[in-house]
C-alpha cells in the first residue's frame, strides 16, 4: 500500500483496530461499547477512515466514515460524516510525545448539522499511537445539545491487521 509523503508520519495508522471504550455525557447514561476502526490508503494525500461501534452484546450503536487528509508540515484535516446528520471539518496536527508515541490532535472549525440532527457545536479528538505501534487510544470531547466542551468517549484499540507499505 502506498502512502502519500504528507501522511508518512501517521502511516502506522493503516490497518484495522479493535477494542473497547466507555462513554459519558451530561445528557445521557454512561455506557460501554466495542469498536472497530479501519484506515486505508491508495497513495493520495488522505487516508480513508471507517469507524463502527456496537454495544457489548453486539447491537449496532454508532458509525462514521470520512478522510484523514495530510496537508503538509505535520498538519492534518479530518472530514467525518455521521449517519446521525453531523459532518465535521477538523484541522489538527501530528506530533511526537513521550518518546516514540505519536499524537494526532484536532478540533472542529466547522460542524454541519442536518435539520433533524442533534445540535453539535464542536468536537475535539486526540489519538495516541503507542511506541510499539500496536495500540491506538483516543479521547473525544464535544460541545453539543447546550453543553459546553465536555469529555464524551475514551477507547483503547489493538491492531488486528495491517497492510504492508510499499
Amino acid at each position: 500500500m502506498k502512502v502519500h509523503p504528507n501522511l508518512m508520519a501517521v502511516a502506522d495508522l493503516i490497518g484495522t483496530w479493535e477494542g473497547e471504550g466507555t462513554g459519558s455525557y451530561p445528557t445521557i447514561d454512561d455506557f460501554a461499547y466495542r469498536e472497530r476502526v479501519t484506515f486505508s490508503s491508495d497513495g493520495r494525500p488522505f487516508f480513508t477512515y471507517r469507524q463502527t461501534t456496537t454495544s457489548p452484546d453486539g447491537k449496532p450503536m454508532h458509525h462514521e466514515t470520512g478522510y484523514l487528509r495530510g496537508v503538509g508540515d505535520n498538519r492534518i484535516e479530518w472530514v467525518i460524516v455521521q449517519p446521525s446528520g453531523v459532518v465535521e471539518i477538523a484541522p489538527g496536527e501530528i506530533r511526537p510525545n513521550n518518546g516514540n508515541e505519536l499524537h494526532v490532535q484536532s478540533t472542529t472549525t466547522m460542524v454541519g448539522v442536518a435539520p433533524t440532527a442533534k445540535h453539535v457545536e464542536a468536537v475535539q479528538r486526540c489519538f495516541i499511537l503507542s511506541e510499539d505501534r500496536n495500540r491506538l487510544c483516543y479521547d473525544l470531547a464535544m460541545a453539543a445539545v447546550g453543553e459546553t466542551m465536555t469529555h464524551h468517549l475514551s477507547a483503547s484499540l489493538d491492531r488486528v491487521d495491517t497492510t504492508p507499505l510499499d
